[in-house]
């Protein structure tokens, strides 16, 4: 951890376990992803991607033990409860881990701001073009107008009636113009540049992975769903999360397996087939590099 203010975001939406409730899609949505997601009371050590939009997430609901840190740092816990909120601008991806509290479930929304946004309002609060300045990092606080604004965006977003696009928009481009009003970091001469593929395209690409985490690696097929040649994505998609296209995807099934491992009664040679190993022993030998133990050992521990 860099500081006490280090976020501490559940982050980066489809692949961390838990219900996906609610999911913003269309053009009333434009420049902006909302999601809505009830979490498992338990959660081991994931990856929470860097990508370019700042990014918000506000508890709805539960108390949960929340820890982060940088690859290779000390954990720091942080208590949260339903109306915190977290913001998280980071420009390098960071793990996290969680353990809720109590009856109640654990609930949070992601909202990513899109840089259209974003930069609009960091035109009109300091009549400057984008680039500057930079938000500061805000891990479980309270801020009643950031609350009554996201409350709208929720309601626009489960809501019976069809969303409309004016109400979306003129909410989101409030929210962007309190965040830069707010928690504008006064010592940061710049915005550092965050990762490099937008919220959206990681959607898809992540998407894409957990559909075919039985198949063989395709790294071609990941880089036309983002849209940029192999090379270029795979440099963006290692400045997103720190690994490479092919290792994200080997965690992306060791994540799957240690699921099913804790959840079902499936044998360990039909996890391994799940998660794309027809070999047990193979399965093994990865499974036991990644997580440090034998997916037998594993099970006999959870």
């Amino acid at each position: 951890m860099k500081s006490a203010e280090r976020t501490s975001a559940e982050a980066f939406e489809k692949h961390l376990p838990g219900n996906l409730i609610a999911a913003s899609s269309g053009r009333s949505w434009k420049d902006l992803l909302v999601q809505i997601f009830s979490r498992q009371q338990v959660q081991e050590t994931i990856l929470v991607p860097a990508v370019p939009e700042p990014l918000i997430v506000w508890i709805l609901s539960g108390t949960a033990v929340v820890e982060e840190r940088e690859f290779g740092g000390p954990w720091q816990a942080n208590l949260v409860t339903s109306g915190d909120f977290f913001l998280t601008t980071s420009a390098t991806p960071y793990e996290l881990r969680w353990k809720a509290k109590g009856p109640q479930p654990f609930e949070v929304m992601h909202l990513y701001l899109g840089l259209p946004i974003f930069n609009r309002a960091i035109k009109d609060v300091f009549n400057q073009d984008s680039g500057t300045p930079r938000l500061r990092e805000v891990s479980g606080k309270k801020d009643n107008v950031l609350s009554m604004l996201l409350e709208q965006l929720r309601s626009e977003l489960t809501g019976r009636h069809r969303p409309s696009a004016l109400f979306v928009q003129s909410i989101a481009q409030s929210l962007a113009v309190h965040l830069v009003r707010t928690y504008t970091d006064p010592n940061a001469k710049g915005r550092e540049q965050r990762g490099g593929l937008p919220a959206f395209k990681l959607r898809r690409v992540t998407d894409l992975l957990e559909t075919h985490l039985d198949e063989e690696f395709s790294l071609g097929r990941l880089a036309r769903e983002a849209g940029v040649s192999e090379f270029h994505f795979c440099r963006l998609f290692k400045k997103t999360t720190g690994f490479a296209p092919s290792r994200y995807f080997i965690r992306m099934r060791m994540e799957k397996a240690r699921r099913l491992l804790r959840e079902t009664t499936k044998s360990v040679i039909e996890v391994g087939l799940d998660v794309g190993y027809s070999s047990p022993s193979h399965f093994a030998h990865i499974f036991r590099r990644e997580v440090g133990v034998a997916p037998s050992d594993y099970r006999g521990h959870v």
